[in-house]
């Protein structure tokens, strides 16, 4: 007959769980016992409500090593998000990526942990600037972000990430594309395609905080490093890296480099993730804190599983006209 726990053996045994995941990021088992009760209410909420948790490379790590059933970037989440077969779909993310796992699982419970989780970027344009662009460029194909609302994908083309926005672009018909609403990543685009890249002027607050003077100072510093820079940083600091992309591509790079010691120049939680998965290299890390990432937290998230509150809801034609462009999407990724 099995033994019946209780809940202080539970709580210890699932503070030691964490810890086992945790412990390149220097938590300490005590430490783990602080949000051990919270975990294991979340995970064990989960299975009662048919659940899934999916979560952000940029998240805290608690939530990423503590109760997340998929990690990765805005790509790999839309695909996880499209492809289970969870009743409840909790996105510890930004508002822009609940918004697209609900266009893609219409018939499902999409919860965000707290209505702050918002994006520079996807606040940074409009359904209406979008309809300008198309009629200063007509028949040109929309090539849009995915940090963007609901409203600004459906009246696009196709959506894209960070790691295959040219492999999008490339494969469109024509010799011009509008791209959405990154300039950064405009740019940078522009100078990998031979096409012309008419872009928009929105900017990511994590990103545009990287100079090329701070990356130049680490270069001086560690010159063997390998400098890894995401695709919203400016074409300066672009310039200065070895690889330019999105978490997925900085995720892969250092999977398969026989280098040691890697800059990443992203969000913070970034670099956590690949510590606690490479505890045997080296991390150097500008760090930019995206405040609307770290809105979520424990705290919130049991909240929104318990109530099931913060629901994301679209209209159905904005959804319907969105998915294509999701679609599009993913089956060029395939």
């Amino acid at each position: 007959m099995q033994k019946t726990l209780s809940l202080s053996e539970e709580i210890r045994i699932e503070a030691e769980r964490l810890h086992k995941n945790l412990k390149h990021l220097e938590y300490s088992v005590n430490e783990c016992m602080l949000f051990a009760a919270q975990t294991l209410r979340i995970n064990k909420l989960k299975k009662e409500k048919n659940a899934v948790i999916l979560a952000h490379n940029y998240q805290r790590p608690e939530i990423l090593f503590g109760i997340a059933d998929h990690i990765g970037d805005s790509f790999a989440l839309s695909v996880a998000a499209k492809n289970t077969k969870a009743d409840i779909i909790l996105f510890c993310g930004v508002h822009f990526m609940a918004e697209t796992a609900k266009i893609l699982n219409p018939e499902k419970t999409v919860l965000i942990p707290s209505l702050e989780a918002g994006c520079s970027l996807a606040d940074g344009i409009t359904k209406e600037d979008v309809l300008a662009l198309k009629k200063k460029h007509p028949n040109v194909p929309v090539v849009t972000y995915i940090n963007t609302s609901a409203e600004v994908k459906a009246e696009s083309d196709v959506i894209c990430t960070s790691a295959n926005a040219l492999k999008v672009i490339e494969s469109l018909p024509g010799k011009e594309v509008i791209f959405l609403p990154d300039e950064f990543m405009g740019k940078n685009l522009q100078n990998l395609t031979k096409k012309k890249v008419h872009y928009f002027n929105a900017k990511c607050i994590v990103h545009e905080a990287f100079t090329p003077e701070q990356i130049s100072a680490y270069k001086e510093q560690y010159p063997e490093m390998k400098i890894l820079s995401h695709l919203e940083c400016t074409p300066e600091v672009i310039a200065l890296s070895d690889l330019a992309g999105g978490t997925s591509d900085m995720y892969n790079y250092i999977k398969n480099s026989n280098a040691k010691r890697f800059m990443l120049v992203t969000e913070c939680g970034m670099s956590d993730l690949l510590r606690a998965r490479f505890p045997e290299k080296e991390f150097i890390n500008p760090c930019s804190v995206c405040p609307y990432m770290k809105q979520i937290h424990l705290d919130n998230t049991l909240l929104a599983l318990e109530k099931e509150q913060f629901k994301v809801e679209i209209s159905e034609e904005t959804r319907t006209r969105a998915q294509k462009a999701l679609d599009r999407m993913i089956e060029i990724g395939k």
